[in-house]
């Protein structure tokens, strides 16, 4: 149930990270405005960039186990 939350979340910050590119290409923020929208965009790319960091190193786990695809705890620092 975890994965289904974490692909979710991911799904969610990576839509909403694209909806912040949108409103910052078209122009019509405030500076204010802007500044909030990027610092978002900010915080969104870590949190998308670590999910696949996460989902990368699972993936490593499972392909380099002796040449076997076996299952192993991961436990995400």
């Amino acid at each position: 149930m975890a994965s289904r939350k974490s692909t979710t979340s991911f799904e969610n910050s990576l839509e909403e990270l694209e909806q912040l590119v949108e409103q910052l290409e078209q122009g019509d923020l405030t500076l204010e405005e802007a500044l909030k929208s990027f610092e978002r965009g900010i915080k969104l790319t870590r949190s998308c960039q670590k999910s696949l960091q996460a989902a990368e190193q699972k993936v490593q786990i499972l392909l380099e186990k002796n040449g076997q695809q076996t299952l192993e705890p991961f436990t995400d620092e």
